[in-house]
């Protein structure tokens, strides 16, 4: 079974549990257009209490699949159960599901505690019993002192906490999230996301959430699946989509990665794992130690290795273990935090190192036309065979 690779925001992880149940599980599912097919044959389960991302570029069936579970869309083919039932023509409104849209959807005339209060009330609640989740939900999101205030006396931060509010007033098993974080401006987005990540952790409540944001995903995650043309290319935590992709698609797809094609010479076994050789068509050989290769020799292949992982340096290196070429710095990208050296390799390709900025340089020590020195030990790249 696999390991889990790096910390985790909680000890939550039941796909590792062969007694786990799922509670949602797409089985077999597919979903056709007339002659397009938006989802393949696809098989998914997602646990209770998971934070879950479906995440893909625009096109790739995400929100499709959503929309399934929804009970907007019916599967072509296949069925989706929850908590073991196949719910395959349940309408929307008897599904233990609430949808949260980009858009907020919020009533302009009402205000703040009567949008919340909307569902519930044409769920005849009890008058008492909506006043006391009301101020739950506004507790919950922060927004008490906005009670009485219209949509357009909002911000968008707060009107999207009211959104969430009144998608989770009917505590619905199951919150869908469609992009729900887009019309935000990137500060706020980020601190917005730590927000969905507390409360859905204090109400214990499956989220699913659609986005094409990667960074968004790998922050509020337990697992996430990346897809591609209606089929899921990995499902997995955020550190091993990003530490261990099982493709080119997911390597390229999540963040910035150097990938080189290339034709695997030799693999041996050592303690642990394999240690591969890989002659690259630029022209430089490596060496990767990873857990296994799942290669024969002759092979073709890719290397990849993040940029940060790539030190850069103006002197050859000293120690003989590590993988190392050498180019010419072609540009630099400065990004505040860190920055992105762009360096050309003898054949003409170019090859990224990420360099933190832990100092207040204003000069930098390596500039463009410098001659470098790229290095990395074994085990910080990837040999990726499809």
């Amino acid at each position: 079974m696999a390991k889990s690779l790096g910390p985790v925001k909680r000890k939550f992880s039941p796909w590792t549990d062969p007694a786990s149940v799922p509670f949602i599980r797409f089985e077999n599912v597919t979903k056709r257009f007339g002659d397009f097919t938006a989802v393949k044959d696809l098989t998914l389960d997602i646990y209770e209490r998971e934070f879950f991302s479906l995440l893909g570029p625009s096109g790739c069936g995400k929100t499709t699949l959503m929309r399934m579970l929804a009970g907007f869309e019916e599967p072509t083919e296949g069925r989706i159960l929850l908590q073991g039932k196949d719910i395959s023509g349940v309408p929307p409104y008897r599904r233990p599901t609430n949808m949260m849209f980009q858009s907020y959807a919020l009533f302009p005339h009402m205000t703040v505690a009567k949008n919340i209060a909307f569902g519930l009330e044409q769920d005849n609640m009890p008058k008492a019993e909506i006043e006391a989740r009301v101020a739950e939900m506004l507790k919950l999101v922060k927004l008490e002192e906005f009670a009485k205030r219209k949509p357009n006396q909002l911000s968008g931060g707060q009107r999207q906490r009211v959104a969430l509010a009144r998608s989770l007033a009917k505590r619905p098993k199951v919150l869908l999230l469609d992009e729900p974080l887009g019309a935000l401006d990137r500060k706020l987005r980020e601190e917005t996301q730590f927000e969905l990540m507390d409360i859905q952790q204090t109400l214990g409540t499956t989220f699913l959430i659609v986005t094409h944001d990667q960074e968004e995903a790998m922050t509020v995650s337990d697992r996430i699946a990346v897809m591609d043309k209606g089929v899921i290319m990995q499902v997995a935590t955020p550190a091993e989509i990003y530490e261990a992709p099982n493709s080119r698609y997911v390597a390229d797809f999540i963040g910035d990665i150097n990938i080189v094609e290339g034709k695997l010479e030799s693999v041996r076994k050592v303690a642990e794992g394999d240690l591969a050789t890989v002659i690259c068509d630029s022209g430089f050989k490596v060496v990767v130690d990873q857990p296994s290769c799942n290669a024969d020799p002759g092979s073709a292949v890719a290397f990849a290795i993040r940029p940060e992982k790539v030190r850069i340096s103006a002197d050859a290196p000293v120690d003989s273990s590590v993988n190392a070429l050498s180019g010419t710095v072609w540009d630099i990208g400065y990004l505040g935090d860190f920055s992105v050296f762009i360096v050309k390799l003898a054949d003409g390709s170019t090859f990224r190192a990420a360099q933190a900025n832990t100092h207040r340089l204003v000069d930098r020590p390596i500039t463009v036309d410098d001659k470098v020195w790229l290095t990395w030990p074994v085990d910080a790249g990837l040999v990726l065979t499809r």
